[in-house]
């Protein structure tokens, strides 16, 4: 066989080839068999000065002949290929533009953070920072400093769940207090928001995970005064109204004297209801002026010196204004309920 046979023989071939292929995958392939440094059409194109003189020039002009039809017939079959992608895409994955899109779901932060946001702006617009400490906390700034030693019977009110190692979950975050006592020096306004938790019987008024607000003032000459007129004003704030109170007498070892502020249920008006016990009122606000003996831990002196402190539960905050009746469901994962804010 000659090599112009040669060359009509592998035009033939390329074009049954091209015809039947499916796919641009298998197409590119072709390309490189026929076109490619390696293909037979080069070979003879590197091969031309061992034919004869006069030869040369006929089997040149023709391997570019093969070479151009063949080309000619790669891009028209990619082409066709491409056409049958497209409209197999219009007829498998039509979409029509005039329809009505899928409304997409946008999130927003869990009810509590939202609350606990507020909260953070009330107080840093009356001059307080936000603090923030460990959630698994030491012994020493869970109890100790705080003038809970080891054998203080308010230990047992503190359902503490321990580590393995002797550390335990903090029950409150009034641990904040002294870690913001060791690194800062009067005047001190802090607020310490965070997550606590108690090793106890859930019902609807108690969860063993809930959040916290922390609040520190300590400067000169601080009184029950100054603890009554923020308390007031972070009050106002949150429910946007008046809200009744009752300030009463309470023991909490870390203040002396120590206060219960309570609210009216907002869930009954005062009738009556599981949220507040069917008292009428609803324990908000623990508070009081800092024992001498935590600001001593704090390396404080408390004939200098003076301060009050308060805890609120931020979940306990959330129920109030929007008249909810049970604080598992905060936890609970329900998107029917959390949809709601």
């Amino acid at each position: 066989m000659d090599v112009l046979e040669q060359l009509e023989n592998i035009l033939n071939k390329a074009k049954v080839d091209i015809t039947n292929v499916t796919s641009l995958e298998k197409l590119e392939q072709l390309k490189i068999k026929y076109l490619g440094r390696k293909s037979e059409i080069s070979s003879i194109l590197k091969s031309l000065g061992k034919l004869a003189q006069d030869i040369r020039p006929i089997v040149g002009k023709k391997s570019n002949e093969v070479k151009r039809e063949i080309t000619a017939l790669l891009e028209k079959r990619n082409q066709e290929l491409l056409e049958s992608i497209f409209t197999r895409l219009e007829t498998d994955e039509k979409i029509d533009i005039t329809e009505p899109g899928e409304k997409v779901k946008i999130g927003h932060t869990h009810p509590i953070t939202q609350m606990r946001i507020e909260v953070e702006d009330i107080f840093t617009s009356m001059g307080f920072s936000i603090m923030s400490g460990p959630e698994i906390e030491l012994e020493y700034y869970n109890f100790e400093a705080l003038n809970i030693p080891k054998d203080h019977p308010a230990r047992d009110m503190q359902d503490t769940i321990w580590t393995k190692d002797g550390n335990l979950l903090r029950t409150h975050t009034s641990c904040v207090q002294i870690r913001t006592m060791e690194k800062f020096r009067p005047p001190i306004r802090v607020i310490a928001p965070g997550r606590v938790f108690r090793y106890e019987e859930t019902d609807a008024s108690h969860e063993h995970t809930f959040y916290q607000v922390e609040g520190l003032m300590i400067d000169k000459d601080i009184s029950v005064s100054n603890l009554i007129a923020v308390m007031k004003t972070m009050l106002k704030e949150v429910f946007h109204r008046d809200v009744k109170v009752r300030l009463r007498p309470g023991y909490f070892p870390f203040v002396e004297p120590g206060f219960e502020l309570d609210i009216n249920c907002l869930i009954c008006g005062g009738e009556g209801c599981p949220v507040c016990k069917y008292s009428g009122w609803v324990e908000l606000l623990p508070c009081g002026l800092v024992h001498p003996n935590v600001l001593r831990a704090g390396n404080i002196d408390p004939e200098e010196y003076s301060g009050f402190a308060f805890g609120m539960g931020l979940d306990r905050l959330v129920m109030m204004r929007y008249e909810i009746n049970d604080i598992r469901l905060f936890h609970s994962g329900d998107l029917r309920f959390l949809e709601q804010f």
